[in-house]
């Protein structure tokens, strides 16, 4: 049966039953594709294909049954203005992550569980446990300070699935855990892909903060998030040696200089120098001034030294990892990663290199 598959590409495409049934042509009712969606009723081949065909998916996509069972989306909280808005990102969502499940079982990847790190969730009562805890995370997965390159990638080697999608303009990006049937639940981090990448940097690891760390009643969880990704993303002793411990002011342009050390916003770098003590609250509201004149603290937040954009191509590496092995076909890679067979072939021909 067809579905919840059905339900979900439609919810992705932000269509209502009526809008579908309009997509084609009026074949059949708003009301027998909801019937569809019960399970109560299956197409026939013609308006099958006309349904694929409006919500860009294969038949195939539609019919096959998946071993995989996701049954839904938890949004660490309401972000959305509508309740379409947020069943849009739930499809979304689900689908990214069904597809990615399905590769990493396929190859047996060893990425595929999210391996909670020892003492996680970290008890965090203050702002500067948390500023702790970021500390601790490094020392677990052996970062030391140094920098971190294509977070997103890094954080989906463990374990932690990472969406990129057009998101509205108020939400830079959210944690969510997708449920799975008779399996835990996997931990996923949605970001803004129209975000520049300094942006979508630290949403990445203030969502990774609100997975790891488990914040008392008392303490606002969004401030402990934001001092757990300012202290992951720039380690406090890196930041003492460059700029120093004690500061009357800092230059803008040396903000931006820094940009390239720790890929994230010259407003994050004083931020961090504000918590951290090296400028006072003067210092700090002179900077932000001129953030505000040069338009840096509004959308699209264009600041100097733009850093690139995250993308969490991982996925699309294993697709053709097991395309080279074999272990899928053609058709079946091409509707994976939402393309024709034939730009398929065209891509793995571009990137084959002879022995």
């Amino acid at each position: 049966m067809i579905g919840q598959r059905l339900k979900t590409a439609r919810a992705a495409s932000g269509l209502s039953l009526r809008d579908l049934s309009a997509e084609i042509g009026n074949q059949v009712s708003a009301q027998m594709i909801g019937r569809y969606e019960r399970d109560e009723a299956m197409p026939g081949s013609t308006v099958l294909l006309a349904l694929a065909d409006a919500l860009g998916v294969s038949e195939t996509y539609l019919v096959e049954q998946s071993d995989l069972h996701l049954d839904g989306v938890e949004f660490r909280k309401n972000r959305f203005t509508s309740r379409k808005e947020e069943a849009t990102i739930e499809a979304r969502v689900l689908d990214e992550v069904e597809r990615y499940l399905l590769i990493e079982q396929l190859i047996g990847a060893s990425s595929a569980a999210w391996l909670q790190p020892l003492g996680a969730p970290f008890p965090v009562h203050s702002e500067g446990e948390a500023e702790a805890a970021a500390g601790r995370l490094r020392q677990l997965w052996n970062l030391g300070i140094d920098f971190v390159p294509k977070l997103a990638e890094f954080l989906e080697e463990h374990g932690i699935k990472v969406v990129a999608i057009a998101l509205p303009d108020s939400v830079s990006g959210l944690f969510c855990r997708v449920a799975r049937r008779k399996a835990p639940s996997v931990p996923t981090i949605v970001i803004n892909a129209s975000d520049a990448g300094e942006r979508q940097r630290f949403t990445l690891a203030h969502e990774l903060g609100h997975l790891v760390l488990e914040v008392s009643d008392d303490l606002n969880s969004e401030k402990a998030a934001h001092r757990f990704a300012s202290a992951f993303l720039m380690p406090a002793e890196l930041l003492w040696a460059e700029v120093g411990r004690h500061r009357r002011a800092v230059a803008v342009g040396e903000l931006v200089e820094l940009k390239k050390l720790f890929g994230v916003s010259a407003q994050a770098i004083a931020y961090r120098c504000k918590d951290l003590g090296i400028i006072g609250p003067g210092a700090y509201r002179a900077l932000f001034d001129a953030f505000s004149r040069y338009g840096w603290r509004s959308p699209p937040y264009s600041e100097p030294n733009a850093i690139d954009k995250e993308e969490p191509r991982r996925f699309r590496r294993l697709c053709f990892r097991a395309l080279a092995e074999g272990l899928l076909s053609d058709a079946k890679g091409a509707e994976l990663l939402r393309v024709s067979v034939r730009e398929l072939d065209h891509e793995m021909a571009a990137n084959t290199v002879d022995p």
